[in-house]
């Protein structure tokens, strides 16, 4: 099952995920700058390095899809290869949609000769439980997982999910239907695959999610980027395992890989980031398990 996969994998190198997400005018010129071909390049660079420190990585797709064709076979090369070093891949590209067009997302991702093959694919809800029925299938055909979002941290989020239905907000409502597919994902770990995206929006609500969903994965976005917290994003992992938090731009597109002149001085760079990222997950972890002794 996925969820063994994930918390094998954190068991051994911790809870970072690094985010693969080549952003426009960010691609340092001795990759080949921003092109597929450079995107390509850096990507399978950045999984280099986070195959020796970490066990997954979450690529967004937009970043690839940009570039048209040739991005995408460029997002299908990194999966690759990060397959190869045996890292977990979570496709970061919200599909929803109805029926046969949901089916179709699944297959892409999630299938058993999926052109995108990946280990779990973050899927929106708002369209209802239909639109993500065919995801469910799919994933538990072929042993992989899904993430849905359930509390992001962007300021548009409160528009809809904080809004109270028979007073529970919205992303509650999401978790409490969800319980019920959510058991079909338990591996022997006890962990559920059917994850939820929670950003760190505060204790309070994280709380909230983990009591409605006390042996669901959590991904948690953002490290690094959005003034989040650490120690608060994780004050919901259980005894430092319940999930993974993603860190992205803080670890790829550091001040020090920014100003790198060559690949040698950015590989140290970037290793630098996610070795201090690591670090800092780890922190938080420790301190939050000594405030519940």
């Amino acid at each position: 099952m996925f969820a063994d996969r994930l918390i094998s994998a954190t068991r051994r190198f911790g809870l970072l995920c690094v985010g693969i997400d080549p952003h426009p005018r960010m691609i340092p010129d001795f990759f080949g700058g921003d092109t597929a071909e450079g995107i390509l390049a850096w990507g399978e660079a950045v999984v280099e390095i986070a195959s020796r420190k970490v066990g997954v990585v979450k690529p967004q797709i937009a970043f690839f899809e940009r570039h048209g064709p040739d991005g995408l076979k460029a997002f299908q090369r990194i999966c690759s290869t990060a397959r190869e070093r045996g890292l977990l891949i979570i496709a970061d590209a919200k599909r929803g949609d109805i029926g046969s067009t949901a089916r179709g997302y699944a297959d892409a991702f999630l299938s058993a000769k999926a052109p995108f093959e990946c280990d779990a694919l973050t899927i929106n809800p708002y369209m209802g439980i239909d639109s993500l029925q065919p995801f469910f299938e799919t994933a538990l055909e072929n042993d992989k997982g899904v993430a849905v979002l359930t509390r992001t941290s962007n300021r548009g989020a409160a528009d809809f999910q904080t809004k109270r239905i028979e007073g529970i907000p919205l992303y509650l409502r999401v978790v409490e239907t969800l319980k019920s597919y959510s058991l079909d994902f338990v591996g022997q770990s006890g962990w559920s695959g059917l994850m939820l995206v929670v950003g760190a929006t505060g204790v309070n609500e994280g709380l909230a999610i983990r009591a409605a969903a006390p042996r669901t994965l959590f991904l948690v976005p953002g490290f690094g980027t959005q003034n989040d917290s650490v120690r608060d994003s994780l004050v919901t992992f259980e005894n430092g395992e319940g999930g993974v938090v993603n860190a992205s731009r803080s670890v790829t597109f550091s001040n020090e890989a920014k100003i790198a002149r060559d690949r040698i001085a950015w590989e140290i760079a970037v290793s630098d980031a996610i070795d201090n990222a690591v670090e800092s997950v780890n922190l938080a972890i420790n301190a939050n398990l000594k405030n519940k002794d």
